[in-house]
């Protein structure tokens, strides 16, 4: 490549007019289609490998059309992802980068210089794994599809992720000593909700959005409870069943395809909920806290483990809605024990695991990389990059306090006011759990 070609390669065009539309220093290294390189030299090497991912950024401007380019491969970040948007988003906030109001003569150059590049063009067509939903917002319909989109990936594609518990949801990591895995962490999490909602042999768990069974199999099989399993995800519900039929707990476990919705009965001892709440519209919720009260009889518990979200920013993100759960609502923590509280419970504990969260999907991540080939093998190089760019960006939302998710519990009063609650949280952790 020549001196000259070097000098006006598409870097050398593009870097200053991001850094203009940006209102400051880029903390990032471009290296464009052509070979081309522009920006500091030690910062996170951004690769555009075409450009159609100038195009799409120009029909869809922000973190939508940055995850589009970068599943279709059309971008890239050299290295670690996680390393290199940790690096680029802190630089970001600590300069405070704004895009600034451009002024006529700007906004000509702008477009001048899109148009040399071939950033101007036909929109291209959103990459296949995005989601295409259709209905009113969360009709039963709606829904069904927005988890049949994430959930109904495929079994083996969990099974591969996960561990053996099948646990897609936080830890609880107990443990510093070596050998003390993802799988120790899930188990201990189980446990930990075992406790908290007073299991005893005999009694009765509703879990609504039981995923894989973890916490339905594990409750009736170490403390002998009769489980009603629900869930939309009708390839979770074909995987709960079977492993129920293996592990002979079919007295015990009731598995059904359903919406929470449907659900009819009641008198529950018990009521667990694990991270399927952000799946519930922000208007439907007062409707779904009125069914977990529903369900419970008098002095019953209920256990809420769910992610949330600042007030500013309650969703789950353009990229998250688009690919990863569609519709999702992540409420701030206030909002959802506000809730709670006006259905009729009782909330007595609020515990936050956020950094246990920031931990369990830095470990759904490192599966990802080390077994990347069988990952692209199975649900396609796309997939694999979605899920790379899911896991990554997720695991430092949490580290970051940009996202958390927390436990509560919450008893339903019995008709005197008392709650039959322990004296002291610690009556949780006893080595008996309460059996």
């Amino acid at each position: 490549m020549t001196a000259l070609a070097t000098r006006t390669g598409a870097a050398q065009q593009l870097f200053p007019l991001a850094e203009q539309l940006m209102g400051g220093r880029l903390p990032l290294r471009l290296r464009a289609w052509d070979g081309s390189l522009a920006g500091p030299d030690e910062a996170p090497v951004v690769v555009l490998r075409s450009r159609r991912a100038l195009r799409r950024l120009v029909w869809q401007p922000g973190e939508l059309g940055l995850a589009q380019a970068y599943v279709t491969g059309e971008l890239d970040i050299e290295g670690d992802l996680a390393d290199g948007l940790r690096t680029v988003w802190g630089a970001v906030r600590s300069r405070g980068l704004r895009p600034p109001e451009l002024t006529l003569a700007q906004r000509g150059r702008a477009f001048r210089t899109a148009l040399r590049l071939g950033a101007i063009g036909p929109r291209p067509a959103p990459p296949a794994s995005q989601a295409r939903l259709r209905g009113a917002l969360h009709s039963r319909a709606r829904d069904r599809a927005a988890i049949s989109h994430h959930y109904d990936l495929s079994n083996d594609f969990y099974a591969l992720l996960l561990d053996r518990t099948m646990a897609y949801s936080c830890g609880y990591w107990t443990s510093e000593k070596p050998g003390y895995v993802a799988e120790d962490a899930q188990r201990d999490k189980l446990e930990l909700i075992c406790r908290k909602l007073g299991l005893r042999p005999g009694a009765r768990l509703l879990d609504i959005g039981c995923g894989w069974g973890s916490l339905a199999l594990y409750a009736a099989q170490e403390y002998q409870v009769r489980v009603t399993a629900v869930t939309l995800a009708r390839e979770q519900a074909e995987y709960v069943g079977a492993q129920v039929e293996k592990r002979g707990l079919g007295d015990l476990v009731d598995v059904r395809l359903s919406d929470y919705r449907d659900i009819e009965g009641g008198g529950y001892d018990a009521v667990s909920t694990i991270e399927m709440g952000e799946h519930v519209g922000d208007a439907e919720y007062p409707g779904f806290t009125a069914t977990l009260y529903g369900m419970l009889r008098p002095a019953g518990r209920v256990l809420v483990q769910q992610m949330s979200r600042g007030a500013v920013a309650p969703g789950g993100g353009a990229f998250i809605e688009a690919y990863i759960a569609p519709d999702m609502h992540m409420r701030p923590l206030g909002e959802t024990v506000s809730l709670l509280e006006g259905a009729g419970l009782e909330v007595r504990s609020v515990e936050s695991l956020r950094e246990h969260y920031a931990r369990t999907v830095g470990a759904w991540l490192d599966t990802l990389e080390q077994r990347w080939a069988e990952f692209s093998d199975l649900a396609g190089e796309e997939t694999a990059r979605v899920w790379r760019l899911y896991l990554a960006g997720g695991r430092l939302a949490f580290e970051e306090r940009r996202m958390g998710v927390d436990q509560i519990l919450a008893v339903r009063p019995a008709g005197d006011g008392t709650s039959a609650m322990p004296g002291t949280p610690l009556d949780w952790y006893a080595e008996d759990g309460g059996r």
